[in-house]
């Protein structure tokens, strides 16, 4: 005669217990139940960790029914909230791929139980990448804090440090940046007394100082080229400065700006006239998907203080020969923002080459302390531009990045507090419809609400990162290599 594990037989117990209780129902309210984070009717991959929430009223204990395709089913509860078991997830979001999961909620108060109308979930057959780089941050303002850039696997909870700002007291790590969500081409910056460009092409590690005679500053923002034999990065002469009025904290604007592009292999900086005006503030550079083309953000300098709400970005281009390491005579336009008193930042291709997704704010390009920055996505084929009101907020939706397939983006948002970035992540299907954004699922619902740091400039990477930070460390003990420059 077989015999059930002890632990086989309690679950089953819960079920049927759990079943009986779902019987009795006091009251049925005709809405959806309060709970954190908003999961419903969002649109998820079929590989995506298990959505855990939590209640958002008072409750003696909290119930939940999960219902997918295939007469898929279990049962929950919990005091306050809701935690899935990652098998019964994970088989039950396999069977559901193009489809919906169902989720009905009941809350016991007072002795009485209380059940809320279901929600779904859209369960995409499009994959996702393995994970997400970010960088957790206090948003402090003065100091370097204790900062670090950190990896997480999307199909469970797991968070890795890549490398933390400790490695060497008093620096700044930042604006790591992949090859088309290959970690294996790696861009770091760290700044500070022992600092540098860290720059990784499959076991090749290099350190690069990076200030040239006819460049501004060192390398700032970067974005790889498709093959990986280029980065551009712009050069910024950065002000930092504080508001006196209400409902505004801080500024980041630029003094001066340019855009270039370095050769990895020749070790050089590929200067161009049209993108290094003094007239002009050029920033925030992107390839496109086949590398002939060079976006970036273009506005008419500005003296400050006196002119930085005036100063606004237009989306333009200008075309790029890796061949020949050359560039075009013309720069156009794109998106003439300026025109309509708005400002365009972060534009990012998407990797299928169909769409340029930005981030709109009234004036300046570092929209994350703008209230009123807004998604775009401006449409290559054929030129409409439109607001992504499936994933925007009141508060300010700012840095954003592709999946390797083009049918996922990750974006940064304030909505939940208004002070701390905090990932979502939507779905574009080949139609161009676009899902409800989900927030990236906590192991404790709590943590999102709760956690202390910002995550900063979320980029889909393909696999995990592989880097030895003892390595790293070694390297910000050298001397580095001098970068050289070709005009």
């Amino acid at each position: 005669m077989n015999r059930l594990p002890i632990i086989q037989i309690i679950r089953l117990l819960f079920i049927i217990t759990a079943c009986r209780q779902q019987v009795f129902t006091d009251e049925i309210k005709n809405q959806q139940p309060p709970i954190f984070p908003d999961y419903a009717g969002v649109t998820v991959p079929a590989s995506i960790a298990p959505l855990n929430f939590k209640i958002l009223e008072n409750s003696e204990a909290v119930y939940a029914k999960i219902e997918g395709a295939g007469e898929k089913a279990f049962l929950l509860s919990g005091r306050d909230f809701i935690q899935i078991p990652q098998k019964d997830w994970k088989e039950l979001l396999s069977a559901s791929a193009g489809q919906s999961i169902t989720i009905t909620v009941s809350v016991q108060k007072n002795g009485r139980r209380i059940r809320y109308a279901p929600f779904s979930i859209a369960v995409s057959d499009d994959p996702i990448d393995y994970g997400l780089v970010y960088r957790l941050i206090a948003p402090g303002y003065e100091v370097y804090s204790k900062m670090g850039i950190y990896q997480r696997n999307l199909s469970n909870y797991n968070q890795d440090p890549i490398i933390v700002n400790t490695l060497v007291p008093g620096s700044c790590v930042n604006c790591h940046s992949f090859r088309l969500t290959d970690p294996s081409f790696l861009n770091i910056h760290m700044r500070g007394p022992k600092g540098g460009t860290i720059l990784k092409v499959h076991n090749q590690i290099s350190l690069l100082n990076t200030k040239t005679p006819k460049t501004i500053s060192n390398f700032v923002y970067p974005f790889w080229h498709p093959s990986g034999k280029f980065v551009t990065y712009s050069v910024n002469n950065i002000k930092q400065v504080f508001h006196e009025s209400k409902g505004k904290r801080i500024e980041v604007v630029d003094l001066k700006s340019d855009v270039l592009v370095y050769d990895i292999a020749e070790n050089q900086a590929l200067l161009c006239d049209q993108i290094m005006s003094e007239k002009i503030f050029e920033t925030f550079p992107s390839f496109s998907p086949d590398g002939r083309s060079l976006y970036f953000c273009a506005s008419p300098a500005k003296e400050f203080p006196s002119g930085y709400q005036e100063v606004r970005y237009n989306l333009c281009r200008i075309s790029f020969d890796p061949e020949n390491k050359t560039f075009g005579k013309k720069v156009d336009t794109l998106f003439n923002a300026s025109a309509l008193k708005k400002s365009v930042t972060f534009p990012r291709p998407s990797p299928d080459g169909r769409y340029i997704m930005f981030t709109l704010t009234d004036y300046g390009n570092f929209s994350i302390w703008h209230e009123e920055a807004d998604l775009y996505l401006f449409d290559l084929q054929n030129g409409n531009c439109q607001a992504i009101d499936e994933v925007n907020s009141s508060r300010a939706e700012s840095y954003h990045s592709w999946s390797s397939n083009s049918r996922w983006f990750v974006f940064s948002s304030r909505r939940i507090d208004g002070f701390y970035t905090r990932p979502f992540i939507a779905h574009l299907d080949c139609n161009g419809r676009i899902g409800k954004p989900f927030l990236l699922p906590q192991q404790d619902p709590d943590a999102s609400d709760a956690m202390l740091f910002s995550y900063n400039i979320p980029e889909f990477v393909n696999q995990p990162v592989e880097i030895d930070p003892n390595e790293i460390g070694a390297l910000l003990q050298s001397e580095g290599e001098n970068v050289e420059q070709r005009e």
